[in-house]
């Protein structure tokens, strides 16, 4: 169980170090959804699957609203 464990995180790692720029967010949602899915019934590569999408778009969020801020003027920029 270990072994296969360890294979899936060394297989994320990989795909991910092969598309860096879509990859944000994606390795620690892999991994913990890969633990959590292991011990949950033994899905751990449906889990890192899972936890790589849920990373991927919550950073995506985080990029968005970290831009729309950037965007907007702040208060002490108006007075």
């Amino acid at each position: 169980m270990k072994s296969i464990l360890l294979v899936s995180v060394i297989a994320i790692g990989a795909f991910a170090a092969a598309s860096p720029a879509d990859a944000k967010g994606c390795i620690k949602g892999a991994v913990v959804g890969g633990v959590a899915g292991h011990y949950a019934g033994h899905h751990g590569m449906l889990g890192a699957a899972a936890g790589c999408l849920y990373g991927r778009h919550h950073a995506k969020e985080q990029e968005r609203q970290r831009q729309q801020q950037q965007a907007q003027p702040s208060q002490q920029e108006k007075l």
